[in-house]
This record gives structure tokens, sequence and C-alpha cells, in this order.
């Protein structure tokens, strides 16, 4: 790191997963990552879960993360058994004091939430404090061109991937992308977590509303973006 990190971005723990499509409703997940990172952007822990969904993984899901429902049948855990324990392993980082980072929060958060209703896991009245550096990077970047994958916004702040869609790999770039960001514009990101997160609920909320009225003008007089976060339910 190039500039001294806020003491909360010290330890984070960064989390991702890779399912069988995009609605999160409906959706499974089939692997998931919980990594501890530490003030030098280190791994201090790790945990990965490969899970058997219990429906067909579609070829379209497969060819963006290389799990069949063969693998996941033969080596994946019970999704019930899986799912309870990545909802007690976030509690329990959360519990520690350390935040989730998760890029673009509401897919994977949302995704997990249903999967918890889904299987009688018990979700908790407030999931926080959450970091989601596709929100900040829009917040103090705005006016950048170009896509906010994490695959391009890693390769601006110079963070490596990997294999991308892999959930660790991901996981691990996306808590390092928000340790570049962290750092770069820590005189004016809010200093406290609680701070943080609330910040992030308004800043989500805006930048949903100015996304829906461009493609309102540009594209679909109809078109509605969700600005709710980090959960959308």
């Amino acid at each position: 790191m190039t500039a001294p990190l806020p003491l909360w971005a010290s330890h984070l723990a960064v989390f991702d997963t890779e399912t069988t499509g995009v609605d999160t409703a409906h959706a499974r997940i089939v692997s998931a990552t919980i990594a501890l990172l530490g003030p030098a952007d280190e791994v201090v822990e790790r945990y990965d879960w490969l899970l058997d969904p219990g429906i067909e993984i579609p070829d379209a899901a497969v060819r963006v993360h290389g799990i069949s429902t063969e693998v996941a049948r033969a080596s994946g855990m019970d999704a019930a058994v899986g799912i309870r324990q990545i909802v007690a392993q976030l509690l329990e980082m959360l519990e520690r004091g350390f935040p989730v980072v998760a890029y673009n929060a509401p897919y994977d958060l949302t995704l997990l939430a249903a999967e918890a209703a889904r299987h009688g896991v018990a979700w908790p009245e407030a999931f926080e404090p959450v970091i989601d550096p596709l929100i900040l990077d829009k917040q103090f970047d705005r006016y950048r061109k170009g896509k906010r994958t994490l695959e391009a916004v890693a390769a601006h702040h110079g963070v490596e991937i990997g294999t991308a869609h892999d959930a660790g790999d991901d996981a691990i770039a996306a808590g390092r992308v928000l340790q570049r960001i962290a750092a770069k514009y820590a005189d004016v990101v809010p200093g406290e977590l609680d701070q943080l997160h609330r910040a992030q609920v308004a800043w989500a909320a805006a930048q949903a509303a100015s996304f829906q009225d461009y493609m309102r003008r540009a594209r679909d007089p109809q078109f509605i973006a969700d600005g709710r976060w980090p959960l959308r339910r």
C-alpha cells in the first residue's frame, strides 16, 4: 500500500459466491468463499464451500464459473448444511468486529438471504457493517469512463484477480480493491464503520436514481433501477 489505511480497513471479511443464475430469488449458491484480509492485503483466514445446489446448473452458469452439475453432485456438500455454515461464518466475522466486504453486495447478500429462507436458516434483523467497493468506486470516481465490473475496477486500482469468477479470487480481489480505495480517499471516506454503512445506503440510492434517470432518457422510459442496499428484499 502506498498510503496508510484507515483503521477500519486494516482487517476485512471478504465474501463472494458463484451461483446457478442471476435471479437472486431463485438462483442457488454453488460455491462461496469468506476470507479475512490483513493490513498488507494478506489472507489471514480463508473458508471455502462447494455446494450441491439440488438443481441442475445451467450451461450458461457453468461457462462462467466452470462448476458443472456432475462436479457439484459428486463433491459438493448438502446445500442446507453449506448455507448454514456460510451464514454462521459471516456472522462470526461481524461479531469479531470485521466488516463484510462484497462487490455489488446486493447480489450476493440478497441471494444468500433467499437461500437461508429456503433452508430454514435464521437471518439477522440487521446485517452490518457491509462495505461495497462498487459503491465506493462510483462515489469517489464518479466521472471515470469505462466498465465497473470487478475485473475492470481491479485493473484500474492495480489489483490482480487471478482466476476471474472464482469465488475465492474474486472475494480477495474485492477486498484488495477496497483497501486501495480506502487509502486513496482516506480524507473523504467516513471514519467509522457505522457511518460508512449508512453513507453507502444513501449513495446506492442516489446512484440508482441517476442511472434510472439516464436510462429513461436514453433508452427505456419505464426503466426502474433498484437502489436498495445492501439487501434487496
